[in-house]
This record gives structure tokens, C-alpha cells and sequence, in this order.
């Protein structure tokens, strides 16, 4: 386990080392009703993380949702540091990682934070196990390392498949374990994603934008607007809740050969949000 001391050194080593790689520039440029738009890198699975890195690049993003096997929890400093210059060459910033499982060991889940502390990453989406012992935990964490705990919804049958379940898991604890609402998974769950969106108002840190087409467990994932999800009232849901600007708004799509619905769903993403 590391020390406070020993992590901020060790956080120093690589900004310092690196030059402080972090991505450059105000990132201004939203498209997306304000928001800015990231992508889930689960949906570049099939690639690995430089052409995935590229592909972001090339939708024309300016952050990415990195997900486990793009970028390990057990990354050494170094290799942290690698993967900054990785983002920093292509201008490109890490808006969430995840998802991370989260469990009463406390020094494992501590070994997760201590990963994002050093990578700069402020919101952590994570699927926590719904036991007071893995909450005490987490509220501990997130109070000492400054970083957003995301709870995310995995459909139909879940233990956070509705908005409901994630408050009830955090009504009264620590202002920073929220919620990663994954409209898509909600569709599934026979949830109203915009409802459900206005429903974690305050808490809602995250937000996977994806559509299926019926609200069934095998539903089929479809370009966003052609299922079951209302992309302009998703839009104005945002706004309405006051979705942080520092918050992951990620487009995720999960189909394969993705790249290009992922084109289709972020025109049709800027269209809905203008």
C-alpha cells in the first residue's frame, strides 16, 4: 500500500519525467450541445490501443472512455506514463475509465485508485458489489483521492439495472459516488433512459449514449435515433440536470465492425444536440 507521501511522488515522477504530458489546449470545441463528446473505447475492442487511440482521433474526439484492456488498473508508472504521451501526441484526454469492479477489499480497490490518481483520470465508472462493507470503502477513496465513483447499469437483471437501485446505494454517502447511466442498458432494462437520466439528477457523473431496439435482454444495438432511445430529449435531459462539464459523456456502440455507425451516431448525436 502506498502512502499519500509516496503517491504524490510518485505522480510528480511522471508529470515531471514526462514533461507533464497532459493534453494541451482549453478544449473548447463542443459539438455536442456543449458537452463534450468522448468515446468508450470498448467499442474499438477489436483494435489495439494506438489504432484505437487513432480511430478517436480520426471521429475527431478529444477524449476517450478507456477501458481495461486498452489501459490495465495494474499499469506500473511507467507504463502510465507511456500511455500519456500516447494522448498527448494525438491532442486527446481522458474523460473516465472503466468498468472497474469494485469489492470490500479495500487495499484492491485502493490499488484503483491509486492507478487513476497517477493518470489524471477523474471519474472511475465502476460496478461495485451492493454490500455497506465495498460503500465504506469506496466513500473513504473517493473523499482522500478527489475521484468520482461512476456506477454503471449492465441491463436487464442487474443489481443497478434501474435508477432507483444506484440511489438507494448511495443516498446519504459521500457527494461523489454517483452514477454512469448506459442509456442503452436501460432501454434493455425496460427503463425510460431520458427518465432515467432526470432521475439522478446531482449524482449522474457518466453517461454511455447508445441505443438497442426493444426493450429486451437480446435486443439488437442500433445507430443512435434508429431505436428505442429519444436523442434530442436525452439532449435537453442533460442540460436540464446540469450534467457536470467535467463529467464522461461517452458514445459507446457495441456492434461489430463499428466504425462506421460510430460516424453515423455522432452526426446524428450533433444533429439531435444543436
Amino acid at each position: 500500500m502506498l502512502t499519500l507521501t509516496r503517491r504524490r511522488s510518485l505522480q510528480a515522477a511522471v508529470l515531471v519525467t514526462l514533461g507533464a504530458l497532459l493534453p494541451r489546449g482549453a478544449r473548447a470545441a463542443h459539438d455536442f450541445g456543449g458537452f463534450a463528446m468522448g468515446l468508450q473505447s470498448f467499442s474499438l475492442r477489436h483494435l489495439g490501443v494506438d489504432a484505437a487511440l487513432d480511430a478517436v482521433r480520426g471521429f475527431g474526439l478529444d477524449y476517450v472512455e478507456l477501458f481495461g484492456a486498452h489501459f490495465s488498473p495494474e499499469s506500473s508508472p511507467a507504463e502510465i506514463g507511456t500511455m500519456l504521451k500516447k494522448l498527448r501526441t494525438r491532442d486527446i484526454a481522458i474523460s473516465a475509465h472503466g468498468v472497474n469492479r469494485f469489492s470490500a477489499d479495500d487495499a484492491a480497490n485502493r490499488r484503483i485508485f491509486e492507478f487513476a490518481n497517477l493518470a489524471g483520470i477523474r471519474n472511475l465508472a465502476a460496478d461495485p458489489t451492493p454490500d455497506n462493507a465495498t460503500f465504506d470503502s469506496l466513500e473513504g477513496l473517493v473523499e482522500e483521492f478527489g475521484v468520482r465513483i461512476a456506477i454503471h447499469n449492465h441491463g436487464p437483471g442487474h443489481h443497478y439495472d434501474t435508477p432507483d437501485k444506484i440511489l438507494a446505494k448511495i443516498e446519504g454517502r459521500h457527494a461523489r459516488l454517483g452514477a454512469c447511466a448506459d442509456l442503452g442498458h436501460f432501454i434493455r432494462a425496460g427503463v425510460d433512459p431520458v427518465a432515467a437520466i432526470r432521475a439522478l439528477e446531482g449524482r449522474l457523473y457518466g453517461v454511455h449514449l447508445k441505443d438497442f431496439d426493444a426493450p429486451l435482454g437480446n435486443a439488437n444495438g442500433v445507430v443512435l435515433g434508429e431505436g428505442l432511445l429519444d436523442l434530442t430529449a436525452a439532449f435537453e435531459a442533460l442540460h436540464a440536470v446540469a450534467f457536470p462539464r467535467d463529467g464522461a459523456l461517452s458514445l459507446e456502440y457495441e456492434e461489430p465492425d463499428p466504425e462506421e455507425d460510430i460516424r453515423r451516431c455522432l452526426e446524428a448525436a450533433k444533429r439531435a444536440s444543436s
